[in-house]
């Protein structure tokens, strides 16, 4: 999900083709692997250590290699390209993958769902297209108004400030997720459709990680137990990473998302043909906020919650009233739903293993933006890789994958910290709501908003103006508050007319 912040925030801010079942030496038959055994006795030296091959049954009935690989220290040269396995396949992984293959780093792409539908609001910012060189026809829809709804239905419109050739671009995480795997691929990445299921550890720390999975690939309903060795493990796989429980990274807060994905008559679609709606109050989530985000040819309706995880769906279906009139007479095609973390996690990188998008925790509060940070993880941690390693000559350590996160916790440490401030602030109550709502009128928020939003970069803003919408927030809140001694009763037209207080 990603969404509209305010000016605090701008302030700080298939699988490839038949991969066979052992990876790099697949396609080596039995004669050839006895010619290697003659030649290498039984035995190589491989980058300065020792290398063993034993043979494995291929889906194909051939029989393949196992490369077993042995300790190396960290900063050795190597004598063959360094080897990463990049567990899942979204936003994060496959950037984490293309960026190493495109430098000659043999990298395995392990990814389960190839069709995956994630609850997601899939709102990218504008500099995300560039910045990824994204094609036209990933972005289904081009964003430039939204409206603002406070709990007592006032709404606010959004979008005033953008140019002609500024907009929020919506696409469909399915269609997104599976261009930039492909993509990966082409650059060289073996993409593998597979469950990752475990890794062993080095035995002391220069030796391989073995990672298990179940390899969907090499045919049967629950796939074959499979395996390989890789110098690094870069956990992409969200927000239950099995990854993140090998390191014991650590727990964090998470959200449920939910979303039903409704196609609406023409007329009522033309209406969101660029139109995004956020609703806010306690009704559609005490923490966090509904939306109704245009896609291709249908709505995407949803909510989310931290704190009361077991009502989501009564906080979905008071979403769904909100949007009634707008939506009405539409016909569900997909429902989904996703834990969301809320925080990075306590750790993030132990030994030659890291993490990056929901996995690590990279999730902003308030906006609940994580598409492009998941994206910009993936190729920061990969660029580490690459820039230690000396494009997959060298040995890294740990100390080179922390070089990533040395960078990532500079550059967007005070965006996370801000925008989880704000969600304090403004998401404590339906008041706090109303003057969070009554704050997106000033055409000066909203510009700083988009600037930092679209760009990601802080904007600098005007020091008086700056003090005016200080004096204008803490009215806000006056006023919200004064609300709670006089609060009516309002109806969001529920199913069963229930009245939900201000």
């Amino acid at each position: 999900m990603a969404a509209f912040g305010t000016s605090a925030y701008a302030k700080t801010i298939h699988a490839s083709k038949t991969f066979e079942h052992t990876c790099p030496l697949a396609n080596v038959n039995s004669r050839q692997i006895s010619s290697l055994r003659a030649s290498t006795s039984s035995a190589s030296h491989f980058a300065g250590q020792r290398v063993s091959f034993k043979a494995s049954k291929c889906q194909t009935s051939r029989k393949a290699a196992t490369l077993s690989v042995r300790a190396v220290k960290d900063g050795a040269v190597l004598d063959r390209p360094l080897r990463v396995a990049v567990i899942g396949g979204g936003p994060s992984g496959a950037c984490t993958a293309e960026t190493l293959a495109q430098s000659g780093i043999e990298t395995y792409l392990l990814e389960r769902k190839m069709d995956n539908c994630k609850p997601c609001g899939g709102a990218i910012p504008l500099c995300m297209i560039d910045e990824f060189d994204l094609p036209a026809d990933i972005i289904d829809r081009k964003v430039t108004k939204m409206k603002m709804i406070s709990p007592s239905n006032r709404e606010v419109d959004v979008g005033k400030t953008l140019s002609e050739t500024e907009y929020i671009g919506m696409c469909r995480r399915e269609v997104l997720d599976d261009y930039l795997r492909q993509r990966a691929k082409k650059s060289g990445a073996k993409v593998i459709n597979s469950l990752f299921m475990k890794f062993e550890r080095p035995q002391g720390e220069e030796g391989p990680y073995k990672c298990h999975f179940n390899n969907y690939d090499a045919g049967g309903k629950v796939g074959k137990p499979d395996s390989i060795e890789v110098d690094v493990v870069i956990g992409a796989d969200g927000a239950n990473s099995r990854v993140a429980k090998e390191i014991d990274a650590g727990e964090y807060d998470y959200a449920i998302a939910f979303q039903e994905r409704i196609r609406i008559p023409d007329d009522k679609m033309d209406y969101y043909k660029d139109l995004a709606e956020m609703y806010v109050g306690d009704d559609v989530s005490p923490d966090f906020y509904g939306w109704v985000f245009p896609k291709y040819d249908h709505v995407a309706v949803g909510t989310g919650t931290v704190v009361n995880k077991t009502a989501i769906k009564k906080y979905q279906q008071a979403t769904r009233d909100r949007s009634k009139a707008k939506t009405e007479g539409g016909k569900i095609i997909r429902v989904e739903a996703h834990p969301i973390p809320e925080h990075p996690r306590p750790h993030r990188c132990k030994g030659r293993v890291a993490l990056v998008g929901d996995a690590a925790g990279y999730v902003t509060k308030c906006s609940g933006e994580g598409i492009y940070f998941a994206a910009k993880s993936g190729r920061m941690a990969a660029e580490a890789i690459v820039a230690g390693s000396q494009q997959g000559k060298r040995m890294i350590g740990e100390h080179d994958l922390r070089v990533y996160l040395d960078k990532w916790d500079k550059k967007y440490w005070a965006t996370y910290k801000v925008l989880d401030i704000l969600q304090k602030v403004f998401y404590r109550s339906n008041p706090a709501r109303e003057a969070f709502v009554e704050m997106c009128e000033s055409d000066y928020v909203q510009k700083m908003t988009f600037d930092s939003y679209l760009y990601k970069t802080v904007v600098p803003g005007n020091p008086l103006d700056d003090a005016k919408l200080l004096i204008q927030t803490v009215g806000s809140l006056l006023r919200g508050n004064a609300l709670r001694a006089g609060a009516k009763s309002v109806s969001f037209g529920s199913r069963n007319d229930e009245k939900v207080a201000v």
